[in-house]
């Protein structure tokens, strides 16, 4: 038997953090198992559902590299099947029209629940030996005893009683099919196997069942993945940083980071946090899937990411890094000049975002000084320092790291100074901040002219503030 499963996400939306988790389990399966991964467009919410949505959908998709074997497929074009269907079954005697209207099923709702009674439809038009001339609704016919019992591959065993089944509508009075009737045609007409998705669907199974049932079709395998949290062990939310997927390529996440963090969301293999997309494939098994709720921590996921930057060639850093530049302004016409900054970069950096961020100094001579980082080493004992450090420095005739260490250590012992009371007045003048790479780097690769020029540029800013010099 060959693994056949779906997404199927609704263009209501963008694709979120917990979209992107099922699909990413049924890509994985998939792989793992050489089966066919498919890509389904429930969009018979005509309403909802907006192309805007679909396209973010598999832009989503596309970028995080969750390549799909058939598909996309759309509900909306398939609209004869599944009236086809239901003629099947209206004309098996398994389902039923319904002439109530949705005032008398209210009426009849309200008042079974006033009297303690099951709300359920009472199934007053399930029997009717002839039809009427009114609009319907098309019910299927549940069944009145028993249970219905399924083996949920993450859940275990899953037992409904029959008598808590309502005879669910599957084709709406204007004739338009019901969700939980058109999922189960397009997974009987597409051979799903295994139906993986998250388990606030769990209560819809039972109903899928019941459905297949009425049709003689055999039923897949279900696996209800665990909710995601924050955390705050709520549900996730846009407070928590649950925004679309595109968004966080727009924050500076590789796709492979994120497709690493979704799969720990549920999954795990022993104690290993970091994973490649191969070795997803490899390792991944659906019976593994944790029935627990899935924290989605956002710091952890930065951790990630920066694991997976640390990985990443710098050449391609370079190239997705660079948008992230020119949004401040800054054009990197010299790429070997930024693969080097990369390499003294990528260590300190959680995004891409972040490390375009961080090595803005590198790339202009305007740089921004911390107010406190000005305050705390660019007072008048650090004036005289970085005079003294100017001095050595323009004598220099190699200027490189080697020379700047011994600048740096003939400095402090003339002084009677720390190495970082030396270090530090110097890295604020030249990048504006406390923290950096390697000072002695940093130089050497900003280069001999711009370092003096930023010093003599700090020296400056004291004496403009009116404080007084020493020598």
């Amino acid at each position: 038997m060959t693994v056949r499963v779906r997404f199927a996400p609704s263009p209501t939306g963008y694709l979120h953090i917990g979209g992107a988790r099922t699909a990413l389990f049924n890509y994985l399966f998939a792989r793992h198992e050489g089966g066919i991964f498919i890509l389904r467009i429930e969009d018979t919410d005509i309403e909802r559902s907006k192309d805007e949505f679909t396209t973010s959908i598999i832009e989503g998709m596309k970028w995080l590299g969750m390549e799909w074997d058939e598909g996309p497929y759309f509900q909306s074009e398939r609209m004869d099947i599944y009236r086809r269907y239901i003629d099947k079954l209206l004309k098996e005697g398994k389902a039923y029209k319904c002439y109530c209207t949705q005032e008398e099923l209210e009426n009849w709702r309200k008042e079974a629940l006033e009297k303690g009674l099951d709300a359920k439809y009472n199934r007053r038009c399930r029997n009717l030996t002839h039809e009427l001339d009114k609009p319907y609704t098309v019910r299927i016919k549940a069944p009145l005893e028993g249970q219905t019992v399924y083996h949920d591959l993450c859940r275990g065993t899953i037992v409904i009683d029959n008598k808590e089944l309502d005879d669910l509508i599957i084709a709406r009075s204007d004739g338009t099919p019901t969700y939980n009737f058109t999922v189960v045609i397009d997974d009987v007409e597409m051979g799903i196997t295994h139906v993986i998705r998250g388990d606030d669907h769990i209560n819809n199974t039972p109903r899928q069942i019941t459905i297949y049932n009425a049709l003689g079709y055999e039923l897949p395998k279900f696996a209800h993945l665990p909710m995601i949290y924050g955390p705050d062990k709520k549900k996730l939310s846009k407070r928590h940083g649950a925004v679309g997927v595109l968004e966080y390529k727009e924050m500076g996440f590789l796709p492979e980071a994120m497709i690493n963090y979704l799969a720990r969301l549920g999954w795990a293999y022993g104690d290993q946090e970091i994973f490649t997309k191969e070795e997803l494939i490899r390792l991944f098994d659906i019976n593994h899937v944790s029935s627990s709720p899935a924290i989605f921590d956002p710091e952890k996921l930065k951790w990630v990411n920066s694991q997976h930057m640390m990985m990443t060639e710098n050449e391609r850093l370079a190239k997705l890094v660079t948008p992230f530049l020119k949004d401040m302004a800054i054009t990197p016409n010299d790429q070997n000049y930024l693969l080097r900054v990369i390499e003294l970069e990528k260590p300190r950096a959680n995004t891409l975002k972040e490390m375009a961020e961080k090595s803005l100094f590198f790339f202009t001579d305007d740089i921004e000084i911390d107010d406190g980082a000005a305050s705390k080493w660019l007072n008048e004992k650090s004036v005289a320092i970085l005079k003294e450090v100017d001095r050595e420095i323009e004598g220099l005739s190699v200027f490189n790291q080697d020379g700047l260490s011994r600048v740096f250590d003939s400095i402090t012992k003339k002084m009677g100074l720390k190495m970082k009371e030396v270090a530090q007045p110097v890295r604020v003048a030249i990048t504006g901040g406390t923290a950096s790479p390697g000072i002695f780097e940093i130089m050497e690769l900003i280069g001999k002219e711009k370092v003096l020029k930023r010093i003599r540029g700090a020296i400056s800013r004291r004496k403009d503030a009116g404080q007084t010099t020493t020598t």
